[in-house]
């Protein structure tokens, strides 16, 4: 991806992406341009067949500030209906990360505020350094995580995203892990060495698999299967045991030897 000027995104010989916000003057905040250079990279890496996980990431203090205050200035001066489209966009950056076919891991080296809580929750999985902090702090600014709102439900259910942005109240690691907003807190000298256990785990199941699980659970939600959802979770589980990269799963397992995609990525 060439041009950008908020993000640096690369594509290792393993198929491990990296999108590393590149606003650390401003603690990564995003404006306008970042929010759509994030909408299109997760869109774009989403697509390729070589992309075996994605990465998101950023250097400095801060892993994301949430939105950048000057720019959130400048738009208050906005009509409703030019809000309207930042808003829009800005949701449509958070769809591009949630709904990404592969699956995403946040690297959180520091402070996560606001939106950058936003970005956290619609990543699949989340690894912190253990000095990491977070709020939900848009009320501290008169305004309410809307367009987050959503994904911070889903991370940590209602009543936790209800106290969160009421309080705007500041998180430890060990706290955030404690509620599911984030998965591991390590010391920032392990961070890498977590990261990289946790991309090597995804890179011995099958890719297609994993894609099939973000699918699957989407569908069928967080709550006691309906009849409806039961027969899809049978239908969808026979028609993954018959595909090529299941059978190469099943006998990789009985002839003790790697799959086919794990020797690929080494």
């Amino acid at each position: 991806m060439d041009g950008l000027k908020t993000l640096a995104v690369a594509v290792n010989a393993r198929g491990i992406a990296t999108v590393a916000l590149q606003r650390g003057d401003v603690l990564n905040a995003f404006d306008e341009t970042m929010i759509a250079e994030l909408t299109d990279a997760f869109t774009a890496l989403g697509r390729r067949d070589d992309v075996r996980a994605i990465v998101l990431r950023s250097d400095g203090r801060a892993f994301c500030a949430g939105a950048d205050l000057q720019w959130m200035q400048r738009a208050s001066a906005n009509d409703a209906a030019a809000n309207l489209r930042d808003a829009e966009r800005f949701s449509a950056m958070m769809r591009a990360i949630r709904q990404c076919p592969k699956p995403t891991v946040a690297r959180v080296q520091g402070h996560a505020f606001g939106g950058g809580v936003g970005l956290c929750a619609a990543c699949d999985i989340v690894i912190a350094s253990d000095h990491a902090r977070f709020s939900v702090s848009e009320a501290r600014f008169g305004i309410l995580p809307a367009v987050i709102g959503p994904y911070l439900v889903e991370a940590v259910g209602q009543r936790q995203a209800r106290r969160l942005a009421l309080t705007a109240t500041q998180l430890a690691a060990g706290e955030a892990v404690a509620i599911g907003l984030i998965h591991q807190a390590v010391p920032l000298d392990a961070l890498d060495e977590a990261l990289d256990r946790t991309l090597a785990e995804l890179a011995r199941n099958g890719p297609n698999a994993l894609m099939e699980i973000k699918r699957f659970f989407d569908a069928i939600g967080e709550y006691p299967p309906s009849d409806e959802r039961a027969a899809f979770t049978a239908q969808t589980i026979s028609r993954m045991r018959a595909t090529p990269e299941a059978k190469e799963g099943f006998a990789a397992f009985f002839a003790k030897r790697p799959p086919a995609w794990e020797a690929g990525a080494e």
